[in-house]
C-alpha cells in the first residue's frame, strides 16, 4: 500500500467508533480517508468478544462481537477507505501533522486536513486502584482474560473471584463458567452495579454466580501464585469494616473496576480533557477545542453500548469530512451544557446555536446514584424548563439520553447554558 503526504480525513483506531467515522466521512464527501490502526487487523476490541449482544439498536441484528466489526469493515472497504495496520502514532501536532511508525513503511509523517480520534479505552489496573499484598502470577484485567480465553486459547485459572461488577467482568464471569472454571463470587465496592442489568441476570443471576455489594479485596495472598484474596465489606464512606473479613482461596483474581479513555495522544495535539469523564471536551459535531481534530466513542467517554459508539462516529465522521472540504469551523456562538442535579456528566459539553436550529440534538448522560422509580430527565437553562422525558428508573451503569429538537431552540433564547436534571417524578 502507498502511502500519500496528505489525507482529507484520518482516522486513528479501527474499533467501532473508527469504523463508523472513516465510513461517515467518506459518505460525507471527503475523498482520502485513511484509517490506521495498531493491531494486525482491524475491529478492535471486538475481535475479542465473541458474545453476543451487538447491533441491536443500530443493525436491529443480534451479533457477536467479530460479527459485527465484520459488518463495518465490508462497509468501510467498499467504500474504498484506506487501512494502514501494524502501524503505531507517536505524536500528533495541533496542526494536523501525524507522526507514525510502521512495519511496512518505517517512520513517515503525514498531514490530516482532518483528523478523528478514536484509540478506544484501556482498563485500571491492580496498580492504579492499589490492592494491598504480594505480586504473584494469577491477577488480571478482565479485559486480558477474555483476550486469553476467546483469541489465544489460554484459561487464566481455575478458581476465581472478580473485583467489579462491570460489564466485561461480569461477561467473563459468565465465559470462564462456560469452560469448566468455578467463579466464587463477583464482589462490587459501590452499592449498586456497575454494569448493564442484562449482564447481571444472564452472566450472574442465570449462572448462581453470587454478587456481593459494597465489598472489595483488602490484600492478595501467595507468593508465586494467587492462593487467596480477602475481602472486606465497606461502610458508606468506603472504610473497611472491621470483623468483616473473609479469606476466599482462589487462584485468580480478575480486575473489572472501570475503563479510561486513551488520550495520550489527545493531548499531545493539545486537546482539553474533562477529568470527569476522561475524554476530550467536544461539541455536538464531536470536533475537540483543536479546530479540526475530532474524536469518537469510548476515547470521548465509556459508552455502554457499542450502537451508541458507531452512532457518535457517524456524526464525528460528517464533522472531519465538513472540515476536511472548507478548513473552516462552524458557527460558534455555543451554549454550554451543563451537568445538574444526580447527573455525573453530560456529553456533547457544548451545541452550536445553528445546528439545533436545524435538527436534532442528542444529550447523553450518566447519572451519579440509581433511582429505582420513575424519573424525570429535564432540560432548562437553569430557571425554565426547555424539554423533559420520563425513564422509569436510572442507573449508573446504564447511560441515558435526551433529544433537543429543532422546535426548542426558540426556548433557550439568549441563554449561555443549559442544565441537565435527573430526579424522582415524585419530587416534581
Amino acid at each position: 500500500m502507498s502511502l500519500k503526504s496528505v489525507y482529507d480525513v484520518v482516522v486513528i483506531g479501527s474499533g467501532p467508533g473508527g469504523l463508523a467515522a472513516a465510513l461517515e466521512a467518506k459518505k460525507a464527501g471527503a475523498e482520502d480517508v485513511l484509517i490506521i490502526e495498531r493491531d494486525v487487523e482491524p475491529g478492535g476490541i471486538l475481535l475479542q468478544c465473541i458474545h453476543n449482544g451487538f447491533g441491536g439498536q443500530l443493525l436491529k441484528e443480534d451479533l457477536p462481537g467479530p460479527g459485527y466489526a465484520q459488518h463495518f469493515i465490508n462497509l468501510v472497504k467498499l467504500a474504498g477507505v484506506k487501512i494502514l495496520l501494524n502501524t503505531m502514532v507517536m505524536d500528533i501536532t495541533p496542526e494536523r501533522r501525524i507522526y507514525l511508525t510502521s512495519k511496512d513503511h518505517g517512520y513517515i509523517e503525514i498531514e490530516a486536513r482532518a483528523i478523528v480520534l478514536a484509540m478506544g479505552c484501556r482498563e485500571r489496573t491492580r496498580a492504579q486502584i492499589r490492592i494491598p499484598g504480594m505480586r504473584p502470577n494469577g491477577v488480571f484485567t478482565a479485559g486480558t482474560a477474555q483476550r486469553w480465553v476467546n483469541v489465544e486459547g489460554y484459561m487464566p485459572g481455575k478458581e476465581v473471584v472478580i473485583l467489579g461488577s462491570g460489564d466485561i467482568g461480569m461477561i467473563m464471569a459468565r465465559r470462564l463458567t462456560f469452560e469448566g472454571a468455578h467463579v466464587e463470587r463477583v464482589l462490587e465496592l459501590m452499592p449498586y452495579l456497575s454494569g448493564l442489568s442484562r449482564n447481571y441476570v444472564q452472566c450472574l443471576q442465570d449462572y448462581d454466580i453470587p454478587l456481593q455489594l459494597n465489598h472489595t479485596v483488602k490484600r492478595v495472598l501467595g507468593k508465586n501464585r494467587v492462593e487467596a484474596i480477602e475481602s472486606v465489606a465497606v461502610d458508606d464512606h468506603f472504610n473497611f469494616i472491621p470483623g468483616s473479613e473473609e479469606m476466599i482461596p482462589c487462584d485468580t483474581l480478575l480486575l473489572s473496576v472501570g475503563l479510561i479513555p486513551e488520550n495520550e495522544l489527545s493531548k499531545k495535539a493539545g486537546v482539553k480533557l474533562d477529568p470527569v469523564t476522561g475524554g476530550p471536551y467536544v461539541d455536538e459535531t464531536f470536533q475537540t477545542n483543536v479546530p479540526g481534530i475530532f474524536a469518537a466513542g469510548n476515547v470521548v467517554h465509556v459508552y455502554d453500548l457499542v450502537d451508541w459508539v458507531s452512532e457518535a462516529g457517524f456524526e464525528a465522521g460528517v464533522g472531519a469530512a465538513h472540515f476536511a472540504r472548507t478548513q473552516k469551523q462552524r458557527e460558534t456562538d455555543y451554549v454550554m451544557v451543563k451537568a445538574g442535579r444526580n447527573v455525573r456528566y453530560v456529553v456533547p459539553h457544548k451545541i452550536s446555536r445553528n445546528a439545533l436550529e436545524a435538527g436534532e440534538v442528542k444529550l447523553q448522560m450518566r447519572v451519579t446514584k440509581p433511582i429505582e422509580e420513575p424519573v424525570w430527565v429535564e432540560v432548562s437553562d437553569g430557571q425554565n424548563q426547555i424539554t423533559r422525558r420520563s425513564e422509569r428508573y436510572v442507573r449508573p451503569g446504564e447511560m441515558v439520553s435526551v433529544m433537543l429538537k429543532a422546535a426548542q431552540a426558540a426556548a433557550l433564547g439568549a441563554a449561555a447554558e443549559i442544565v441537565v436534571d435527573v430526579y424522582p417524578r415524585s419530587e416534581a
